[in-house]
């Protein structure tokens, strides 16, 4: 372009919009949002270490009960029954981790009027419950981590190799992150501390021991060896046996990955829809 004077001058280009306050507005919002929010969640846990506690010593003290008392009976030694069971209680680990703390900060929040202040900000609402979540992934370590350090000492030993190890664990904290959505949903809809500590304790139970975890199921009921054969988590725990005791992985992981995925797309889609008529 040329000015009046004959000078040549650079041609200029739109700039962006920016935002409200002059600045340029950034990307993956969501995103953002959330992880700043599990930060946020995070620093609450550190200050009460109890939210943790229950998740992470109730496993162990499956895992202690179940080897000791029963060991003997159903596998003919603690040894056998040790390689037996710690696969299925890695997945009940991850499905006992998420259920309560999560929904409980959540009701705890809003009757704080934390959320109302949030709705305040620019802040997507989807972010604040998925922050909440994820915030359980460090959970899930922590909890997975004492674990296989209880079950290292009382002489439980991986027979595949790591890879395998971290994905029987990634595949298990997969199915406990979508099936926490169902207490996310029970304390935005009800907002009652009472209500998602019933859930948090009761689902874990006809999911997890209504599975071949703690004895084969050819020597259940017929009734439930029905229940377990279209129960999600036995594929959970087939995959987590597979990946580290060796065995058939393909089928289980996929059933578990698929049965994961519909939990978040039911569960999580229902959450963010209850508390967006919330917000």
């Amino acid at each position: 372009m040329t000015d009046t004077l004959g000078t040549t001058r650079p041609e200029t280009r739109p700039r962006p919009p920016r935002g409200a306050a002059g600045l340029r507005p950034r990307r993956w919002p969501l995103a953002r949002h959330s992880l700043a929010l599990a930060r946020r969640a995070l620093v609450k846990t550190l200050r009460n270490p109890g939210e943790l506690m229950d998740a992470v010593i109730l496993p162990v003290v499956f895992l202690v009960l179940f080897v000791y008392l029963f060991g003997g009976a159903v596998a003919g030694s603690t040894q056998e029954y040790l390689q037996y069971l710690f696969p299925g209680v890695l997945v009940l680990t991850t499905v006992l981790t998420g259920q309560v703390a999560t929904g409980l900060s959540i009701v705890q929040d809003m009757k704080k009027g934390v959320f109302d202040r949030l709705r305040s900000m620019p802040v997507p609402r989807a972010a604040i419950l998925t922050g909440s979540v994820l915030a359980d992934g460090v959970r899930y370590v922590i909890a997975l981590a004492v674990l296989f350090g209880v079950g290292y000492a009382m002489g439980f030993r991986v027979e595949t190799d790591l890879a395998s190890t971290l994905a029987a664990c990634a595949v298990a904290i997969a199915l406990g992150f979508s099936l926490s959505w169902l207490t996310v949903l029970v304390a935005v809809v009800l907002r009652d501390e009472i209500m998602v500590t019933t859930v948090g304790f009761l689902l874990p139970f006809p999911l997890v021991f209504g599975t071949g975890m703690t004895a084969p199921t050819e020597t259940m009921p017929g009734w439930l060896q029905a229940w377990a054969g279209v129960n999600p988590v036995s594929h959970a725990i087939e995959a987590s046996q597979g990946l580290l005791l060796g065995g058939p992985v393909a089928g289980p992981v996929t059933a578990t990955l698929l049965w994961s995925g519909a939990f978040l797309a039911v569960f999580g889609t229902a959450a963010v829809l209850a508390f967006r008529r919330y917000a």
